[in-house]
């Protein structure tokens, strides 16, 4: 009976227990998937297994069962391997069949060699991902282990990159690790800048077509950092320059898609599944049974849990609850369905009246970054809009997706801090980074340049944009900040703030946060109606300012409303708070263009 040790620390063995057993049956392939599903099932036996997230791959035991959060970043042409293949010894004649399954070198015992031409040998395809890891914001320190987004490459494997909490520096700090055998630096390619962490091929076997570019998954594996893997690549890149018709692939190609193991780990995946949300606090399933209990004794104590956040975030805004209440709808915020181009759900606020060049935004910025998994402050200046990659491109020399800023997981939080914009020229780049922001923001859609053409990526982001004025960037509710002091110290206030947070209701907050977002809604036809009329009536008495757009903004707020207080349907109550805070939403930008005589 294989013990715990057996399928974490050598799954090979499990794998050619149940290979040897069923041969020449072609089901074992399947009966290996289910014995590690169902080991996995076990009590906490999820937790036995280390992660690639947080744990440096060099103190990961090579071929040993591991996981990896990661979001697919690329994907590579698809790879053939030999499934399973026949070794043969010379003096003895004596023939063993190996699989090759979950391996990225051919492996054979003392005298023995592979027959190549031997009528047993099975040959099958892959897909290779290149994923990085989808781990926590670094300043989340009271959050235990919170994922950060991870990228995946194309075909069987999957190219990823993650920023584990490493016992030891970094090889580097940016973007390029030196490795011996390549020349120049290898580009890891992650989207954003300054990020660092673990990359990875990812191989994948089955439902391959179901994992898309920017899915965050969790994938369980057997771990390759085999470094034949370098010798064997540096090989063919120099017998291909001697030998043109060895390899089609350019040695810039062979360089991007098959980096040194010891920076670019493989997994070859066993079991994958595509996260319904990247926050660790929740379960990763809500329909099972247990799930359905925690989400059950978590709603009962929800009311006290909205009063308390609405409290922390009218602190952070300054005494500002109109503000506060705003952003707990913008972070529940989600598409949840589209109707043709048109993305239902998306909630951008603009919150204007933000001191220029101050602090205020990077802390707001940095309390934001403690509620949600995954977050990014874009600072619009400039320089950046000038010079940053924002829109992914294809290189087709290196036959590999270049990313952008704007390339995000699905319900990542933008911030956009627009006081950071001074007077300056925009150049080309400049102006395809502003168009590509308002894309984004109005369409929730990134278009990716392949060169010859554009492709349409959706795309699923929380944006919030600070700003002084009315931003530049579109948006689909401008709120006015109106602070009710002005601490004397800012750094001093909002770090107080953070600290007098406990981590257990910090945690709350986060929950919060992230299951109100998972919830189905609906509208009875009785409050359709009742809202019909209403509207008709709002538009007898002010024909001039009641739009469609209003209503529909006015619904928006009203569904947030609802689900902020855990209730799935609309109710005349929540119809009347949505339409009160609107009317207070609106008389303040109203008051500040009287003020300034020109509206923000």
């Amino acid at each position: 009976m294989p013990c715990v040790a057996d399928w974490l620390n050598n799954p090979f063995s499990i794998v050619q227990g149940i290979f040897a057993q069923n041969l020449p049956n072609s089901d074992w392939e399947k009966k290996v998937t289910d014995y590690f599903k169902e080991k996995l099932k076990e009590n906490n036996a999820t937790n036995w297994v280390p992660s690639l997230n947080d744990v440096p791959v060099h103190y990961l035991k090579p071929n040993s069962l591991v996981k990896f959060r990661c979001m697919v970043q690329d994907m590579f042409d698809p790879e053939f391997y030999m499934g399973v293949y026949e070794t043969v010894d010379p003096n003895t004649n004596a023939r063993v069949l190996h699989f090759g399954k979950y391996r990225d070198v051919a492996e054979c015992g003392p005298q023995q060699e592979i027959d190549l031409n031997s009528s047993q040998t099975v040959t099958l395809e892959r897909q290779t991902r290149h994923k990085r890891s989808y781990e926590e914001d670094e300043d989340m320190e009271l959050h235990p282990s919170k994922q950060k987004e991870q990228h995946i490459g194309s075909g069987g494997d999957i190219h990823g990159c993650g920023e584990p909490k490493r016992l030891e520096t970094e090889a580097s700090a940016g973007h390029h690790l030196i490795s011996p055998n390549c020349s120049p630096p290898l580009d890891l390619n992650f989207p954003l800048p300054g990020e660092k962490g673990p990359a990875c091929l990812v191989k994948v076997y089955e439902s391959w077509d179901s994992y898309k570019v920017n899915d965050v998954l969790e994938v369980y594996g057997i771990l390759s950092v085999d470094p034949v893997l370098s010798i064997v690549n540096n090989e063919e890149r120099d017998n291909s320059t001697l030998d043109p018709m060895e390899c089609m692939d350019t040695a810039e190609e062979q360089r991007v898609h098959s980096p040194p193991a010891s920076l670019v780990p493989r997994i070859h995946v066993i079991l994958a599944q595509k996260l319904q949300h990247i926050n660790p606090l929740l379960p990763a399933c809500l329909n099972e049974e247990e799930s359905k209990t925690f989400v059950s004794n978590f709603m009962s104590e929800l009311s006290p849990v909205r009063a308390e956040l609405l409290g922390f975030l009218t602190h952070a805004f300054l005494g500002d609850s109109l503000a506060a209440e705003y952003l707990i709808l913008h972070l529940i915020s989600t598409v949840y369905a589209r109707r043709d181009v048109l993305p239902l759900g998306k909630f951008t606020v603009n919150l204007s009246g933000c001191p220029r060049n101050s602090i205020f935004t990077e802390h707001i910025y940095r309390i934001i970054q403690q509620l949600v998994p995954a977050s990014y402050r874009l600072q619009m200046t400039i320089e950046n809009m000038n010079h940053s990659r924002f829109i992914p491109h294809k290189d087709y020399t290196a036959n590999r997706l270049v990313s952008g800023v704007l390339q995000l997981a699905s319900n990542t939080s933008l911030v956009v801090d627009e006081t950071q914009l001074e007077q300056g020229q925009l150049d080309t780049t400049g102006v395809h980074n502003v168009k590509a922001l308002g894309n984004l923001i109005t369409w929730q859609k990134v278009d990716y340049d392949f060169s010859y053409h554009q492709m349409e990526f959706p795309c699923n982001i929380n944006v919030l944009i600070t700003s002084e004025g009315r931003s530049l960037l579109p948006s689909d509710c401008q709120v006015h900040l109106q602070p009710q002091i002005i601490p004397p110290n800012m750094e001093e206030y909002m770090n107080s703030l953070l600290t007098a947070v406990l981590p257990s209701v910090l945690n709350k907050f986060r929950i919060y946060l992230s299951l109100l977002r998972l919830l189905d809604y609906s509208i009875s036809d009785e409050v359709t109606k009742a809202v019909e009329e209403d509207f008709v009536e709002m538009r007898k008495n002010d024909p001039e300012s009641i739009t469609a757009d209003d209503l529909h903004r006015t619904l928006l707020v009203a569904r947030f409303l609802s689900l902020s207080a855990g209730q799935t349907t609309l109710s005349r109550e929540r119809w009347l708070r949505a339409k009160q805070l609107e009317a207070l939403r609106k008389a303040r930008l109203q008051q500040q263009k009287c003020v300034n005589g020109n509206e923000l």
